[in-house]
Formats: C-alpha cells, sequence, structure tokens
C-alpha cells in the first residue's frame, strides 16, 4: 500500500523526484522529454477522464466541484479493480508528476490526497 505521496510539477524537472516519479496526467506533457523521465511510470488510468477535464477547463470557479467529480471517478476506478489506480497504491514512496499551469489548482493535489487516504 502507498506510504506517502507527494505532488511535483515535471515542467520544473525531475531534480525532486524521491521515491517512484508517476506521471499523473493522461496526455504526455508538452516540452517534457521522456528520457528525462525515464523509470517513471506514466499511470494514465489515475487522470481525470477527458470529459470531466474538459469541463473544468481549469477554471478556479470550478475546482471544487471538479475535486468532488474526480473523487467520485477515482472511488470508481478503485472499487472496478483499475490496474493504474492499484498500482499507485501499491507503491511504497511516490511522487505523482504532472504538468499543469496552477500549481495549486490542478488533479495532482486531489490525487495525492484521495492516494494518502487510502493509504490510512
Amino acid at each position: 500500500m502507498i506510504t506517502a505521496a507527494k505532488i511535483h510539477d515535471v515542467l520544473r524537472g525531475t531534480d525532486s523526484v524521491t521515491g517512484t516519479g508517476v506521471i499523473c496526467d493522461r496526455l504526455w506533457p508538452r516540452g517534457v522529454s521522456k528520457a528525462d523521465t525515464e523509470g517513471f511510470l506514466w499511470l494514465k488510468g489515475i487522470a481525470p477522464s477527458p470529459g470531466l477535464r474538459k469541463w473544468f477547463g481549469h477554471d478556479p470557479d470550478r475546482f471544487e466541484e471538479f475535486a468532488a467529480r474526480y473523487r467520485a471517478e477515482l472511488d470508481e476506478a478503485f472499487a472496478a479493480g483499475n490496474e493504474d489506480v492499484k498500482k499507485l497504491l501499491q507503491l511504497g514512496d511516490a511522487t505523482l508528476l504532472y504538468a499543469a499551469k496552477d500549481r495549486a489548482i490542478n488533479h495532482a493535489e486531489i490525487l495525492r490526497d484521495w492516494a494518502n487516504e487510502k493509504a490510512r
């Protein structure tokens, strides 16, 4: 079971990644070389669904509702035995890497909290 999940903006580099690096975006981050992330996991199945991501549109006014909907998607994926969710939760120490422009309002914040709650 995951023991700790942290988040880090992959666009700022990968030097501070501890544990297993996990890219948690559904789309590969623009400007990030796959060579720079060699050895990291890319778990597309833990990202928000395309429909939810498009609905949210990184609108701060929608973040609270986005968080509730995304948590519901994660709970459903967990209950269904989603392989990417299972992999994430089996990691010990992990750093969730995202490429959103806003460092405070993004899905990695929600995913980190959700994964850490599952670890308890």
